[in-house]
């Protein structure tokens, strides 16, 4: 039915590439392309029931991806890439005429900020050309999003709190490694931590906000308040809430070993010069960090992700959790791919079968709360992540 681009290569393409794989007779035809073509050649070996084809591009080059999406004549990219290459990879989209999905939003590449600020940007252009960006459609954010818009059309008339709640109660047995691009991951944590509540946005030192959070079939793990992009589209587009915040867990160990490379400077983005070279040293930090494509077969335990949300039904409060909770080991024996990547690679495969079935095929660039949330939600049940819903339970927060 359809002809994909898939950009990137680590641990999230494996999940979303196999997967769309074992949806046959709507992915018909598969291109995983990266700068690394040996890292999209292993991926496709393990891949029995289709031939998926592979190629080396640098995402940053637009006369590449032009010579690639050429060749190719996809109905739709999937970028899973890194953030700093949004921009490009979407203006090679707009050049060419080809409608476009990813996971996360864009983030300069020298400074540690993301916001859809540019990528909302390229909503008319989208638009004017007949083309489509599904923007975020990962599981935070993503599924969170389509969990948002689920929740206010079938169970509230307004949505006033929103909190969504990020458990890895998962072990990899390595001292220290992060669950996606090492060098993503820490930018991210390292930021500061920002809220919305009654109209405005607060920040706070990174971290310095946690509390214990009960999770399902987890117990009790200490969550620590973050900022996390999904958090400026969903209050922009539920204006009835009140307060929204993202909340994640860090074990102690992972703590240390972060703090510790903070204060010798490791996570730095800024160069330094070292015997005559230019380094980042984040950068060098992440080519010696396990590949967090590498964790799945020694993983154990599971990941519960959801959005505990309260507000009125009928003038009347009520509240609302609806998760997902994911197992380590279920995820590698199915993709290969450990659950972190699983929850996210899924979410991007059901977004782009949506588009390429009619359901999320709409001009403009949107991200996914303002799309249709039923059939996701249908897909989410059917293909490795099925969610539950708790009413009017205390929801701690």
């Amino acid at each position: 039915m359809g002809k994909v681009i898939v950009i990137g290569a680590g641990g999230v393409s494996m999940a979303a590439v196999k997967k769309m794989a074992m949806n046959s007779d709507v992915f018909s035809d598969i291109m995983l392309a990266s700068r690394t073509k040996s890292k999209c050649d292993k991926i496709a070996a393990g891949i029995r029931n289709m031939n998926i084809r592979t190629e080396q591009v640098d995402a940053d080059r637009l006369d590449e991806l032009l010579t690639l999406f050429r060749r190719f004549q996809p109905d739709l990219v999937v970028n899973l890439a890194l953030p700093y290459q949004d921009l490009s990879i979407m203006d090679a989209c707009l050049s060419y005429g080809v409608s476009y999905l990813d996971t996360a939003n864009y983030e300069p590449l020298d400074e540690a900020k993301y916001e859809y600020s540019w990528q909302w940007a390229y909503k008319d252009r989208f638009e004017k050309n007949g083309l489509t960006a599904i923007l975020g459609c990962g599981f935070d954010p993503g599924a969170t999003g389509v969990f948002t818009a689920y929740a206010a059309r079938h169970h509230f008339d307004e949505i006033q709190y929103l909190d969504i709640v990020d458990c890895n109660a998962g072990n990899h047995h390595k001292a220290f490694a992060t669950n996606f691009n090492p060098e993503i991951n820490i930018r991210e944590i390292t930021q500061k931590g920002r809220f919305y509540e009654d109209g405005e946005w607060h920040e706070t030192e990174p971290l310095a906000v946690h509390r214990p959070i009960n999770y399902p079939n987890i117990g009790a793990r200490e969550s620590y308040l973050m900022y996390h992009e999904e958090l400026e589209s969903l209050t922009k587009n539920f204006p009835t809430l009140r307060r929204a915040r993202f909340w994640m867990t860090f074990g102690e160990e992972y703590l240390t070993h972060l703090r510790v490379m903070q204060n010798i400077g490791m996570t730095s983005i800024k160069p330094v010069l070292f015997n005559g070279v230019e380094i980042v040293p984040i950068q060098f930090l992440k080519a010696v960090l396990p590949d967090p494509g590498d964790l799945g077969e020694h993983y154990t335990g599971e990941t519960s992700i959801g959005c505990r949300i309260r507000g009125l039904k009928n003038g009347k409060e009520q509240t609302y959790y609806i998760y997902n909770n994911c197992s380590h080991q279920t995820a590698y024996r199915e993709t290969g791919a450990q659950g972190v990547s699983y929850t996210t690679g899924v979410p991007a495969m059901i977004g782009a079968k949506l588009f390429l079935q009619g359901a999320w095929n709409r001009p403009g660039a949107w991200n996914v709360e303002e799309l249709d949330p039923d059939p996701f939600m249908k897909e989410m049940n059917e293909q490795g992540l099925p969610w539950h819903e708790v009413f009017n339970e205390d929801l701690e927060l």
